[in-house]
């Protein structure tokens, strides 16, 4: 079995690779990284690092607060590094980056986003490294994002799940991009709502069926004291639909 994780040190951004079940885990330096708190490694973090045919990307904060997306080709160590033209509010550790790749080799990047205005971007091109200008997605329900996540899907597709509010007043928002149509479309507005009263704390995961499961506790205020239930439901058609255990 082949295992691949990362590994994103405060002053140096590394990625780590194990090879098989015998072989140990080799760090690869990618370059120097934002070390003043844990923004390029915390813990709720999702998407630091992603691989599509034989390229593998990461992206990052450098010392300035600059966005970095590095690549290299798998099985080697030499990175293609660019610094983007986008900024984040590293003073705040919750502005964590969010990468994926599509089916079609095109590169998505979130970025800088607690109770926020939605920071999106593509790359230009397949595989490339250089970005186009800010984006939205769908236009609406995009000033207050939180907590970005990209999944892939084995047709190409990419969902995209964020939080629209703040902590413990806020609802989960699920979209889907089509390869097809190079477009974002709404699938759920509010997955998980809050009633205005609470927010759902997600962890999500989509199998090789496509098969999205979603466990999440509710929080009643932005006290994580108030944390309680643990909740769980499946999808299995692309969020549409879901089921509870």
């Amino acid at each position: 079995m082949t295992g691949k994780r990362s590994i994103i040190h405060p002053a140096l951004v590394l990625v780590a690779l194990a090879i098989g079940v015998s072989a140990q885990a080799r760090l690869v330096p990618v370059a120097e990284g934002w070390a003043k708190n844990q923004i390029n490694a915390v813990i709720f973090r999702k998407n630091s690092v992603t691989s599509f045919k034989n390229a593998q990307y990461v992206a990052f904060y450098d010392e300035d607060s600059r966005v970095v997306v590095a690549k290299r080709e798998l099985g080697r160590t030499k990175w293609q590094i660019r610094q983007t033209q986008f900024t984040g509010n590293t003073s705040d550790a919750h502005n964590s980056i969010s990468i994926a790749v599509d089916g079609r080799g095109f590169v998505h990047l979130a970025w800088s986003n607690h109770n926020t205005k939605l920071n999106y971007a593509r790359s230009v091109a397949s595989g490339s490294l250089e970005f186009g200008s800010m984006a939205s997605m769908i236009g609406r329900t995009e000033d207050k994002v939180t907590y970005p996540e990209f999944y892939s899907m084995q047709n190409g597709d990419l969902m995209f799940f964020y939080r629209d509010g703040a902590s413990g007043n806020g609802n989960l928002v699920l979209n889907r991009y089509d390869i097809k149509t190079a477009t974002w479309n709404r699938v759920q507005d509010n997955l998980v709502y809050g009633e205005g009263q609470r927010n759902a704390y997600p962890q999500i995961i989509a199998d090789r069926k496509d098969a999205i499961h979603l466990s999440w506790v509710w929080r009643e205020t932005s006290d994580v004291a108030t944390n309680h239930d643990l909740c769980y439901a499946r999808s299995s058609d692309g969020g549409k639909t879901w089921t509870r255990s």
